[in-house]
């Protein structure tokens, strides 16, 4: 126990030492982010109910200046901690009163008690006055009372929290007994203190508005806007009288919140919370409107409708579609406190709902009948608790008695999907809790709501609660159910063309009486339709309205009628057709029915979906006939309702589909459908034909199966075919849609260089506020184009030099890029505009060699030096600037040298005669005395320099006059008297005037740049990232954007990070740490980035050489760690990318606040764009704070900090170096109660206080453990109530963003404003950059897939499309709309696994508007590995297999007019199911031509059947190829590539993708996609995937990928390959070998991709050593044991459980049945194809032939899993001995094979009954043998390569070509550093 006391005795000293060193400036550790010293340990169980942290901080603080001060301190904290916790039982409280113990012994003697009091008394008198607080509080209660600000309170905050902390300890100690003089003078300043809100109103927390406490270093407070927002909610006269016991602070008054608390019982977090996030509301919004001048503060009447209106929008709307009246009688006549009384409801309401918000309609009740309690209590004269919320006992809490009943039925319902592997059906999720409330029974739920009704009736284990409107059955039949106006068009279509074919093209009478079957085939389908409607509402009969349930029936029945009397009229049509002489009065009938029908769906249609009648659509509601006829057409729901968009909108998407189906169905007719039309004919015509085995369904049947197999490859792409339009169609309009925009108009540095000389205007017209423009142009009033460029150019300057000092932050830059690219202030007296240098870099030594060869006039030659123009802008900057300089340096007879000489030169300019004038020969000497000149300028002042200048300056006199200046002017200079006589006597230059001024010193080093600097500017920046971005910077400044309004009138927003448990900031041990190739991540970095690593050194002031020292300097040290995960997909990264809003909105209010003030207020021009310490300004960070919000969700960032996770303290760090950062988390804690020990769960929000350390803003109780569904959402959920603004962007965690893009923000937000159609924005669509597609060949794939998508695909969706959804981040919204409709994501369990997509779904429904903007640009992280990719498309997959089950989708895809419905279908879960069908159409073709092989049809049918209709075979093979390799994928890339990068860039980038085998990736993906989205729609089983964003370029072993990849690959890979290997010998094919492989290319090539693509694209996969390794890595996991607690990574057989457990359901196991029968072919067919049973077709085969008696033989030895030299003796006996051959041996094995995996597929699929059977263990060594065998067959050709080592270099150019062609060193981190290091 002793070593135990002895090493925390160690380890405390160490931690003090550390702090020590901190506090003296030495460095910066994670003992900045985790607290100072002990005051950081302290557990957290005290530190929620004390301050004992902070007397330990103060005592660190001041163990220097007074330690028995610190002593008595520390002894305090013990003592407090002693009586909290007396039996140490909180968790670490024992090592942490050791460790004070500790301490306490190393600061000297016990002090007794008044000693103690006496000292720290007078510590606290005597640093009262040293601080001079009694003058500061006199001064602050001075402005408090004028509503002044000032910015000096800003250092006190820290003075306070020490004398806070003082006055605390005094009080304690000092306790009841305060008799004498002392304890009594103590105990009244603690009085005085307590009494005085202001004097430490610094120390009270708040987020962002002081309200509880005056703050006079926080300028937010003293706005007029936020003045008259807290002045509107206070509390009115004329409502009722509050109870004298409730109070507020004497600092803001009484106000509505104070009433709602009382009167409902809201948490005090959560009525602090809302009263900022209103006051916040209002104040924006007045500030939109414009404050009044000169008045008092107040909110003008038009805020707080407008506040009224757009809060409580989705309530009215709610009231009016069931009917009820509002809770006032009119917005008109309600007033305007009463308005904001019931927005301040609505809000705590909100706040306080947890999971019940995501329940909109649910809150609009709750809201609804809280509106009518709190009107009830306004009537009254005395205020009175709402019985509603108050229990027995009379305690008040609207959490208890409102949300708390409905939370424990909602968690209820979530415990009864077992985890998410329950049926969709079997439990009620957020949608069916919230759909109860759209129905006018909701009404009959008692207020409050009691436990015992139905909406709260909780589910039993044998009695379920039914669902709503919707039940979620996991069926494919969804598909048709909810796009049934789709499948029936096809169908429709099909079925009419196909009859044109058969008729041989010509319509006449007969050809259109058989069109009209479709009429029929329509009927049929509908009523197909009708038909899944009723069954698939199963689950839901008792719940549901019984109106829905009605409607059901009535279609049901409607649709069956009609359907079976339009087939009997139409067989009666076909009847009269077929008699010639009939009078076709069936006919006409049909055609009276068809057109009456026909009518009255056209003007339903038109009613409902056209937009130009929807007025006469909703007139028409009045009438009975038209609602019912509406009502059966179109189910009513309360979302989804006025989904059209205006008659331009509509025209155009229309005519893109037009277009669309008009090409699909040429396709279809022509090369699908006409070619097929013969081959059929002829096999129908076939009689007799000679079947090679026993045909069950074919023979007598006119070849049925036949006619399937040749028809089936055609209709499955037929099927499909329409997305190839559909993404040939949108690359081409996104192309044009994008060149329009001017997308790629600067797409390289020689475009950038060209236009700059138009940033400036560009700039200043979209990004800088028309009042400032104004402004500037006004107060410098412009004579001139010249004159006005330049005033451009002042205002861009400094956003432009903001943004270059960005990119040298971030390391992209070096020093010297940066000063090439800085731009000057161009706010001095020069008279033009200076560009930055890296434009003017070697201008002036070109315009000098124009000069020394020039022969011709002054005019020609400034001609030639004119066409570049920034050549001509070089000569006259150094020529103006040359003359400032030297008339800067000299005086007296100097000064009158330089005044004469230019004013010659000048007149000689004038008059054009310089090649008269002046010796352009000797302009080169006359450059380098300059050169010298300057040189010694730019340096500091010193003796030795000083001494120089004068000599460098003659030297100059000497050539100008001498050399330069003809003999003429040389003679008048010579003979000046007084300059002769100056310099006789040695005093001309005598004097100089060291430069001092700012501009004058900046003319002088820029001056020296421009003589010097020599290299081409082609090359600046280097780095191609900052490349990219000073591109897109620059060519986005021409794009269509709003104009931007001032930043005190721009819309506020919020961003919002959702985070768990990823890399925060790697820690230093996980920079070095090596894998095992030997590589650390920093290694792989600097070799990744060299550059940036170099710049890194440079900016820490080391070269290559000190490099290691960094670890040894904790501050350099923790600027390492941000530089590596600044490069990785980390939180760091992320908030410092979202922290540039900030910063640009802080730089754009300090340079509005100075053009606006100006010269008004004592700024000169040059103080307007000096922009140095404007982050210091309180006033622009006060603005920017009531602006802009960050808040980070760090859903379990209190348990990390519990354990003393690393991830915790660098989210404390982050938020020390970000002040505006806020954290989220739930906190949990357990409490005693009278059941038992119950879990508390708690919503807190923290920042870090002046200390560095957190302090909690709210703390808001929940009903119970948040997570009742998916985990991001509900994490999004709990923490979306601290957000604030307007508007919310979604960020993910792996997202960056840019300061250059983020001075784009108000410009973006200003769109919810503009036009985009019918209805205003609701979600604001913004471009992503992926920037991970740099690290190699498959992140570059993924980035152009993603970039593809997120630009050109999303611009089509949006316009003209108007399709777009939200397919996650970094989207806009307006947070209003939805926070008020259920938040930004949705939260069921499984069914929205894929949360993001589902906002898009929810905004359209309830009439929101989706947009998309590509001038703003936001960073993304994106998988860089194959495996990461696969887990990450397998993830989408699985989502959209859970869409497609969705009531969102089925809604949608029912709502949507036709064309849109199309849109919608395609560009969601339609791209899925083409996925699966380009897969499907690969198994139908094989399996059909199997099927003709071995029934023996193939040779006998070709010959007369036209090769069976190969054009239509070779179209749709074709087809399917060109998607499966990703061609189509392909063509928007292509698309996108040629508009942003140009022609040639993008055929090379094309070329290059398909040499780097994009095409074996693409068809990879093709199967992940398809695997995962049938497995989850047959069988479940979608759930978050993990794919982890490290830096992925490492090995990953055989087995690793044998286990990802087996099932979703490799079995089917092989199931093909079996199908090719089964039709090369049993197939045939006229063409011989040639034709088999041009049929079946597509096929084989889908094998090898599927099987060896894991491989191909494994770093170092054909390396023999690895290859060696990972043999033994997978043998070794094979044969391991499995058992409890030993997971699949580890086992074969653990892995195999796994693999099994996505069956889990009758319906899924019967559903695996029917498809493992389809193996059972390969047994059937081989047996006929024997030579052993001859010619035979009889089934007889099967039971008498000798085969029988050796098949069973072999297959029971194969079951047994006994491979014996018997076997092989049977074997050669039974060939030997009967006519089974060689060849047939080897079928019998393939045959084997195939029926072997049927079995083991049906043992699987009901391995229950096999259990019970005994066999399981037989099972699992069979299957353990099929994965042995299938592992040796993948592993065998790997093995094979890995012999030759050019393979394994060709694999690694192939992979990192991207590096390569940078020159990076990937060959080095391959190889391993340790292999590199020189010994």
């Amino acid at each position: 126990m002793g070593n135990v006391f002895e090493n925390w005795e160690r380890l405390v000293r160490a931690v003090l030492q550390r702090d020590q060193l901190w506090k003296a400036g030495q460095g910066m550790g994670r003992a900045q982010a985790s607290g100072a010293g002990i005051a950081g340990a302290v557990p957290p169980s005290l530190v929620g109910t004390s301050n004992i942290d902070a007397i330990l901080q103060l005592a660190n603080e001041i163990e220097v200046e007074d330690p028995m001060v610190a002593r008595i301190l520390c002894e305090q904290a013990y003592g407090m901690a002693q009586k909290l916790d007396p039996n140490s039982e909180g968790r670490g409280v024992v090592q942490f009163k050791t460790g004070l113990l500790s301490v306490i012994k190393q600061k000297g003697p016990r002090v007794d008690r008044e000693r103690a009091i006496e000292h720290l008394w007078n510590f606290y008198k005597s640093y009262k006055r040293h601080h001079r607080v009694e003058d500061v509080q006199k001064e602050q209660q001075r402005l408090t009372e004028s509503g002044t600000f000032s910015s000096s309170f800003e250092q006190v905050r820290k003075v306070y929290t020490t004398l806070r902390v003082l006055i605390n300890v005094l009080e304690a100690l000092v306790g009841d007994s305060y008799s004498d003089r002392l304890g009594r003078q103590i105990i009244e300043e603690v009085r005085k203190v307590k009494k005085t809100d202001v004097t430490f109103g610094e120390l009270t927390p708040y987020n962002i508005v002081p309200l509880d406490a005056p703050s006079l270093a926080n300028a937010i407070g003293f706005f007029p806007e936020v003045k008259a927002a807290i002045s509107a909610i206070a509390y009115p006269a004329d409502f009722c009288y509050l109870p004298a016991d409730v109070k507020a602070p004497q600092s803001r008054g009484l106000d509505m919140f104070d009433l709602l608390e009382y009167a409902f019982g809201f948490q005090k977090d959560n009525i602090r919370n809302q009263r900022e996030n209103v006051v916040l509301i209002l104040a924006n919004t007045q500030s939109r409107f414009g404050m009044p001048v000169d008045s008092e503060p107040k909110i003008d009447g038009k805020v707080i409708v407008e506040v009224f209106t757009k809060v409580l929008d989705n309530y009215a709307k709610w009231c009016r579609y069931l009917g009820f009246r509002v809770a006032w009688n009119s917005p008109e006549a309600i007033h305007r406190d009463r308005k904001l009384i019931m927005v301040c409801l609505y809000f705590l309401i909100w706040g306080e709902a947890a999971n019940v918000r995501f329940l909109p309609e649910c809150i609009c009740y709750i809201f609804h009948r809280m509106a009518k309690d709190l009107d009830a209590i306004l009537n009254q004269s005395d205020a009175q608790p709402a019985k509603s919320c108050s229990n027995e006992a009379g305690v008040v809490s609207f959490l208890d008695e409102i949300i708390c009943p409905m939370y424990e039925t909602m968690k209820a319902e979530a415990d009864r999907n077992n985890n998410g592997k329950s049926a969709h059906s079997a439990w009620r999720n957020y949608d069916d809790f919230n759909e109860y409330f759209w129905s006018p029974s909701c009404m009959k739920l008692s207020w409050p709501p009691e436990r015992s009704s139905a909406f709260l009736l909780k589910p039993t284990k044998r009695r379920r609660t039914g669902k709503s409107s919707f039940v979620e059955h996991r069926t494919f039949l969804h598909l048709y159910r909810s796009f049934h106006r789709l499948w029936i068009f096809l169908a429709v279509f099909f079925q009419g063309l196909a009859i044109i074919a058969f008729n041989h093209g010509t319509i006449n009478t007969d050809t259109f009486k058989e069109v009209l079957s479709i009429g029929p085939t329509y009927a049929v389908m509908k009523f197909v339709e009708s038909s899944l409607d009723l069954f698939l509402m199963f689950g839901a009969y008792t719940t549901a309205r019984g109106f829905a349930l009605s409607r059901l029936i009535i279609r049901f029945l409607w649709f069956g009628i009609s359907s079976a009397f339009i087939t009997y009229i139409y067989i009666n049509v076909l009847k009269e057709k077929s008699r010639p002489n009939s009078n076709s009065s069936y006919f006409r009938i049909y055609i009276l029915i068809m057109g009456i029908y026909t009518a009255i769906r056209a003007s339903f249609a038109l009613l409902v979906k056209f937009p130009a009648c929807h007025g006469l659509s909703d007139v028409s509601e009045k009438w009975p006939f038209f609602q019912f006829f509406k009502w059966i057409y179109q189910e009513r729901y309360y979302v989804g309702r006025g989904l059209y968009e205006r008659t331009i909108d509509y025209v155009r998407y229309v005519a893109f589909w037009l277009v669309v189906l008009g090409c699909k169905f040429t396709f279809a007719y022509f090369l699908q459908i006409k070619p097929l039309v013969q081959p059929t004919n002829i096999i129908l015509s076939l009689r007799n034909l000679q079947y090679s085995w026993h045909d069950l369904v074919s023979k007598g049947n006119k070849n049925a199966l036949t006619l399937a197999c040749l028809w089936a490859p055609v209709v499955a792409i037929y099927l499909m075919d329409i997305h190839i339009f559909y993404t040939l169609l949108s690359a081409l309009v996104g192309g044009i849609k994008g060149a329009r925009a001017r997308l790629g108009e600067i797409r390289s540095n020689e475009m950038l260089h060209k236009r700059f000389e138009s940033f400036p205007e560009a700039f200043t017209k979209n990004l800088v506020c028309p009042q400032m423009n104004r402004t500037t142009s006004n107060r410098h009033a412009p004579q001139g184009h010249e004159e006005s460029k330049k005033i451009h150019a002042a205002t861009f300057a400094p956003f432009w030099n903001e943004i270059i000092k960005s990119l040298r932050e971030e390391d992209y830059i070096s020093n010297r890029e940066m000063d090439l690219l800085s731009m000057p202030s161009n706010s001095g007296s020069l008279r033009l505009v200076q560009w930055p240098l890296f434009l003017l870099s070697s201008k002036i030594f070109l315009a000098v060699d124009l000069a020394f060869d020039c022969k011709d006039t002054q005019a020609d030659l400034w001609n030639r030096i004119s066409k570049d123009e920034y050549m001509a802008y070089a000569v006259k900057e150094c020529y103006y600037s040359v003359e400032r300089i030297l008339l800067s340096l000299l005086d007296g007879e100097g000064r009158l040298w330089v005044e004469k000489l230019f004013r010659e030169l000048n007149s000689s300019i004038a008059e054009g005669s310089l090649v008269v004038t002046v010796n352009l020969k000797k302009l080169q000497a006359l450059l380098s005395r300059l050169i010298g000149l300057t040189g010694l300028l730019v340096r500091n002042e010193s003796p030795d320099l000083a001494r120089g200048v004068p000599k460098a300056v003659f030297d100059l006199y000497d050539v100008i006059t001498h050399e330069l200046l003809t003999a003429n002017l040389r003679e008048q200079f010579d003979s000046w008297n007084i300059l002769a006589k100056a310099r006789n006597e040695g005093r001309l230059f005598s004097r100089i005037e060291w430069p001092k001024d700012p501009e004058i010193k900046e003319l002088v080093k820029r001056l020296h740049l421009l003589l010097t600097v020599k290299e081409s500017a082609a090359n600046i920046p280097k780095n191609l990232e900052a490349r990219r971005r000073l591109e897109f910077f620059s060519n986005s400044l021409f794009m269509n954007m709003p104009s931007a309004k001032p930043v005190a009138e721009m819309i506020p927003f919020s961003v919002f990070t959702p985070y768990y448990s990823e890399t925060v900031l790697y820690s230093s041990s996980e920079l070095r740490v090596e894998n095992e190739d030997g590589i650390s991540i920093l290694f792989y970095l600097q070799k990744i980035f060299p550059d940036e690593w170099e710049n890194f050194l440079e900016r820490t002031g080391r070269d290559a050489s000190s490099a290691e020292s960094l670890q040894t300097s904790l501050g350099d040290s923790l600027e390492l760690r941000f530089w590596v995960s600044y490069r990785g997909q980390t939180l760091a990264r992320t908030v410092r990318g979202m922290m540039y809003y900030r910063r640009a909105l802080i730089l754009q209010s300090y340079l509005e606040k100075r053009s606006v003030g100006g010269i008004e207020d004592g700024y000169s021009g040059s103080d307007y764009i000096n922009i140095e310490g404007y982050e210091q300004s309180l006033e622009c960070r006060a603005q920017a704070d009531l602006k802009f919000t960050y808040v980070v969700s760090c859903q379990i960032y209190g348990q990390q900090k519990e354990k003393k996770a690393p991830e915790a303290a660098d989210i404390s760090l982050l938020m020390q170096r970000n002040e505006a950062l806020r954290v989220a988390f739930i906190h949990s804690e357990v409490r005693d109660s009278p059941d038992g020990k119950i879990m508390e769960f708690y919503s807190k929000l923290v920042k870090a206080d002046v200390n560095g350390k957190d302090q909690e803003v709210y703390s808001i109780k929940l009903p119970g453990d948040p997570k009742l569904g998916e985990g991001k959402p509900e994490n999004q959920n709990h923490a979306i109530i601290f957000t604030r603004g307007d508007a919310i962007q979604t960020i993910d965690m792996n997202q960056d963003n840019y300061l250059e893009e983020a001075m784009k923000m108000r410009n973006l937000l200003e769109e919810f404003r503009q036009d985009h159609g019918l209805r205003p924005a609701t979600i604001l669509g913004v471009r992503e950059h992926v920037f991970t597609g740099s690290v190699s060949s498959l992140a570059w794939f993924m980035s152009n897939q993603e970039t593809s998508f997120v630009t050109l695909g999303q611009r089509v969706l949006a316009d003209p499309l108007k399709v777009r959804m939200h397919y996650g981040h970094p989207d806009v919204f307006d947070r209003i709309f939805h926070l008020s409709r259920g938040g930004v994501s949705k939260a069921s369990r499984v069914i929205n696994i894929s949360e993001d997509i589902y906002a898009g779904f929810n905004s359209t429904l309830r009439q929101g508007n989706i947009t998309h903007h590509e001038y703003i640009q936001v960073g993304k992280g994106r998988d860089v590995g194959l495996n990461q990719i696969a887990l990450f498309e397998g993830k989408v997959a699985g989502g959209n297999g859970e869409q497609v089950l969705s009531r969102d989708v089925y809604r949608l895809g029912q709502l949507f007019d036709f064309f849109r419905m199309l849109s919608f279908y395609f560009t969601t879960v339609g791209f899925y199911v083409c996925t699966m069908m380009t897969v499907l159409t690969v198994y139908a073709f094989l399996y059909g031509r199997v099927y003709l092989a071995f029934s023996g049809l193939d040779s006998s049918i070709s010959r007369q059947a036209r090769m069976l209709g190969n054009t239509a075979l070779n179209a749709a093979l074709n087809a399917q190829f060109l998607v499966q390799i990703g061609v189509f994928t392909a063509v928007p890339m292509i698309m996108g590539f040629i508009l942003e990068k140009g022609l040639i860039k993008a055929v090379f980038s094309f070329v290059t993708m398909q040499l780097q085998l994009c095409a074996v990736f693409f068809t990879f993906s093709l199967g992940t996609r398809t695997h995962y989205f049938g497995r989850t729609i047959l069988h479940g089983g979608a759930k978050y995937k993990a794919t982890g964003r490290g830096f992925v370029v490492r090995h990953i072993k055989f087995a690793e990928n044998y286990r990802l990849y087996s099932r979703s690959h490799f079995v089917k890979a092989f199931e093909v390959a079996l199908l090719l290997i089964v039709y090369i010998a049993y197939g045939y094919t006229s063409g011989g070998a040639t034709s088999f492989i041009l049929i079946t290319i597509s096929s084989w090539f889908l094998v090898i991709s599927w099987l060896f693509a894991p491989y191909i694209f494994n770093p170092s996969g054909f390396e023999w050593q690895k290859t060696v390794e990972d043999y033994d890595d997978w043998a070794s996991w094979l044969l391991y044991k499995g058992g409890v607690g030993v997971k699949g990574e580890n086992s074969w057989e653990s892995w195999w459980d796994e693999e099994q457990m996505h069956i889990q359901t009758l319906r899924g196991r019967i559903l695996e049945t029917i498809l493992s029968l389809r193996f059972f072919i390969f047994q059937y067919g081989i047996v006929y194809k024997l030579n052993l049973t001859g010619s035979s077709t009889s089934l007889a085969v099967f039971t008498f032939s000798p085969r029988k008696s050796a098949n069973y033989q072999l297959i029971l030895r194969f079951i047994q899993g006994v491979i014996t030299i018997g076997l092989i003796v049977a074997l050669v006996l039974v060939v030997a001995l009967t006519r089974l051959s060689i060849p047939d041996l080897f079928a019998s094995m393939l045959a084997f094979i195939a029926t072997g995996w049927a079995l083991l597929s049906l043992a699987i699929t009901w391995r229950k009954v096999v259990r019970r059977l005994g066999l399981w263990s037989s099972v699992r060594e069979i299957a353990r043998l099929y994965d042995a065998g299938m592992g040796v067959l993948i592993f065998a050709p790997l093995a094979f390569l890995s012999w030759f080592p050019f393979v394994s270099t060709f694999q690694s150019r192939l992979l990192f070509n991207q590096a390569f062609s940078r020159g990076l060193e990937i060959s080095i981190i391959l190889a391993g550093n340790k292999a590199n290091v020189q010994t």
